[in-house]
């Protein structure tokens, strides 16, 4: 829309439905280091980018310190014209003395006339103003301060600039005024070492509510807007895709159907991982992409594991049919991860997604509530169309039966387990069925091997009771005894 301009950060505009209406105020408010002013420079960059005059107008901090800072997170600022306020190491050493009229009747109005010298020569049609707290200082009471603002705001939009100016709110000067001469609210907010922006007001334009957290490093801000899943959708035939053993198809009554989520649940060392690469590699020779969100092994070890049991994963990554993403602990976002998803499916097409495994996912993923986002990152990938695959791990290897230590049994379309067997002194592995939304399904268990030539399938353990306790009894047995 013509009406609107970008901030500058991309998810930002998107938390902003494209960004900020033309000739407004908008105020971006919170605390020290919180990153306001490189808010502040992003909007001012996007300006010069798009061929504007722009102005920043600092009332603490001088130009030269202020330069320097956006030159160590790879900012340039020398297009950007500055109206330097700031006090200067002079006013110090002098002793300024007022013996009839206030500081602030004195100090205004130099200050008024090098704003208004700066907007006549300048014309700026986006000004940032760092930090409006500052002219409070200027105003003899409250009253004053809310007039000066009004008027000093009305000044600069109706002299076609968009403005976007800070506050820093605190027991002794309030902000409040400021929140509602102001256009917008952009709150910048810091607990427990993560920033997130949060919007409470839009005149004229609709946004995405709620916290959305952004990192600040080389290269300035990035927003990661909340997902949402009910805004993302697509017109897809829950087709049911097979996974290339005939057996298995056979107790999922043909596979597993497009936009469905799997939980794929067993005890450690069961073979959860490889199960779940079955289908990724049906996927390849299906001609479409899957990609691997490995928050517990390498690349290099999926890559091995794979090999050894006749999975040509190397040769599907080398033709671009799956791509690996090993994430380490605590070193993304949720909602930074959720962005990583949305751009594999949008931009890379992927048609099936396997997060390996859900105990990594909660325990690699900031966030007060991992459940929440990995139930959200779900329910995104499912309206998209894509299969998803959720190996996840039990405590118990025997004994009480159990789908998940992680309560997101819910999230689950199907589910498929993997247990552990005791028969005749040896360890075997048992596969069975035991939830698919969409169709009926095998109701026995069924042995398995993982051989180096694949998955191998055996036919239904019909012949044995007990199998979830993990030490069956043959039935002959039992009927002898």
């Amino acid at each position: 829309m013509e009406n609107i301009i970008s901030t500058g950060i991309p998810g930002l505009d998107e938390i902003l439905n494209g960004g900020l209406l033309k000739k407004r105020a908008y105020l971006l408010r919170g605390g020290p280091g919180v990153g306001k002013t490189t808010f502040g420079f992003h909007f001012l960059l996007q300006g010069i980018k798009e061929g504007e005059p722009v102005l920043f107008i600092t009332l603490g901090e001088p130009k030269e310190q202020l330069i320097a800072n956006a030159s160590m997170l790879g900012l340039d600022l020398e297009k950007v014209n500055f109206l330097d306020l700031s006090p200067s190491p002079d006013f110090f050493a002098q002793i300024e003395s007022y013996d009839i009229f206030s500081p602030a009747d004195v100090e205004r109005e130099p200050v008024t006339q090098n704003i208004i010298d700066a907007v006549e020569k300048i014309k700026p049609k986006r000004v940032f103003i760092d930090s409006m707290t500052q002219f409070r200082y200027l105003a003899p009471d409250t009253y004053q301060f809310r007039k000066q603002v009004l008027s000093f705001i009305r000044y600069l939009t109706q002299n076609d600039a968009t403005v976007l100016f800070t506050s820093e709110a605190s027991g002794e000067a309030p902000d409040d005024d400021l929140m509602f001469l102001s256009d917008g609210i952009i709150n910048l907010i810091s607990k427990e070492n993560t920033r997130y922006v949060c919007v409470s007001k839009l005149r004229g334009g609709n946004f995405l509510s709620g916290l959305h957290s952004y990192v600040i490093k080389h290269g300035g801000v990035t927003v990661y807007p909340r997902l949402i899943p009910e805004d993302y959708g697509i017109e897809f035939k829950h087709e049911i895709l097979s996974s290339g053993i005939p057996e298995i198809d056979q107790m999922l009554h043909g596979g597993l159907e497009r936009g469905t989520t799997t939980i794929i649940s067993g005890p450690s060392g069961v073979g959860k991982s490889t199960f779940s690469m079955v289908f990724l590699k049906e996927a390849a020779g299906r001609g479409e992409n899957s990609v691997i969100y490995s928050f517990e092994e390498t690349e290099e070890k999926i890559l091995s594991r794979c090999e050894s049991v006749n999975i040509p994963a190397r040769a599907m990554v080398k033709n671009g049919r799956l791509k690996i993403r090993h994430i380490e602990p605590l070193t993304i976002l949720p909602e930074e991860f959720a962005n990583v998803v949305r751009q594999d499916v949008v931009g890379y097409g992927a048609k099936v997604v396997s997060i390996d495994s859900t105990s990594g996912f909660e325990v690699s993923i900031g966030g007060e509530n991992p459940r929440e986002h990995l139930h959200a990152i779900c329910r995104y990938l499912t309206h998209m169309g894509v299969m998803v695959l959720l190996p996840t791990e039990i405590k118990e290897i025997t004994g009480t039966f159990k789908i998940t230590d992680h309560h997101i049994s819910y999230l689950a379309d199907n589910i498929i387990y993997l247990r552990y067997l005791e028969i005749k002194g040896q360890l075997k592995r048992a596969v069975g069925v035991l939830k698919k939304r969409l169709s009926d399904f095998e109701k026995t268990l069924r042995e398995y091997e993982i051989t180096k030539y694949g998955i191998k399938v055996g036919e239904p353990l019909t012949n044995l009771r007990n199998i979830l306790s993990g030490t069956p009894v043959f039935i002959t047995q039992e009927r002898d005894s």
